[in-house]
């Protein structure tokens, strides 16, 4: 593989982003994520998945500058489908799937956050959906995720404002579970992973079911929306304008259009 590298010990499955400088979430890392699910599925021995980012982030957000070489509005709602199957996926995959957040974890990359069971961060780390501040929306059903995580009004604000939280503000939200120094983090987030692993596989998986019969039939509608109205952003002026302006490194003149 070129982005991921796991391996598992002790009945968990360590998952590691390694796609410097930032981990951005590229098609190739969610196709790469896609056929690791598989072997872990397949892996009597795994019976929790961990997930980090190697180096400075998690991950700090989707591969903008692929969204260049996308050529249509429909082409760029594939990719969103593509990225929301797949967390999906995560969150009703049969084993328990743990997130260990450091650095960032922005855009995409908190989408595939969401995407996990729970998540743990260090109290430094950034979270936040800053897709607005490029023209675009998120498409990985980032907006159905953090309202039902953090509560409409703070979603509201986090979306409309492009601002991160901090590790300590996502515990304070319900966004994250616990917060540990960074250098602590991967350690907790082990313990707590071979603590699960103990469990029934029967049981968890049972638990796991259960769980996301919690998610009704307007969060689905809510996602199919989404990936419309995330190619729909994409092909307007405004939104390639914030793509150009990102790739630039400059403010961008949104019109409204």
């Amino acid at each position: 593989m070129e982005y991921l590298t796991w391996s598992h010990q002790d009945m968990v499955a360590e998952i590691a982003i390694s796609r410097p400088p930032a981990n951005a979430l590229s098609s190739g890392v969610l196709k790469e994520l896609s056929g690791v699910l598989d072997e872990i599925e397949e892996t009597d021995e795994v019976r929790v998945v961990l997930i980090h980012g190697e180096g400075r982030f998690f991950s700090a957000g989707a591969d903008i500058k692929e969204f260049t070489e996308v050529e249509s509005s429909g082409d760029f709602s594939k990719l969103g489908k593509f990225g929301q199957d797949l967390f999906e996926r995560m969150e009703s995959f049969p084993k328990p799937i743990i997130a260990a957040i450091h650095g960032a974890a922005l855009g995409g990359g908190l989408e595939l956050a969401m995407g996990c069971h729970f998540r743990l961060v260090s109290e430094t780390a950034k979270l936040g959906l800053p897709e607005l501040q490029l023209g675009l929306v998120p498409g990985f059903a980032g907006t159905q995720r953090l309202p039902r995580l953090v509560g409409s009004a703070r979603a509201a604000e986090m979306l409309f404002t492009s601002d991160p939280i901090t590790g300590i503000q996502a515990v304070q939200y319900g966004l994250a579970n616990h917060a540990f120094p960074e250098e602590e983090l991967l350690e907790n987030a082990f313990n707590m992973a071979k603590k699960i692993a103990r469990k029934s596989p029967i049981a968890l998986k049972a638990a796991i079911e259960l769980l996301s019969h919690s998610k009704h039939a307007e969060f689905y509608n809510g996602v199919e929306k989404e990936a419309e109205l995330f190619g729909k952003v994409f092909a307007s002026e405004d939104g390639q304008e914030g793509i150009s302006a990102f790739i630039e490194k400059r403010e961008p003149a949104f019109k409204g259009k």
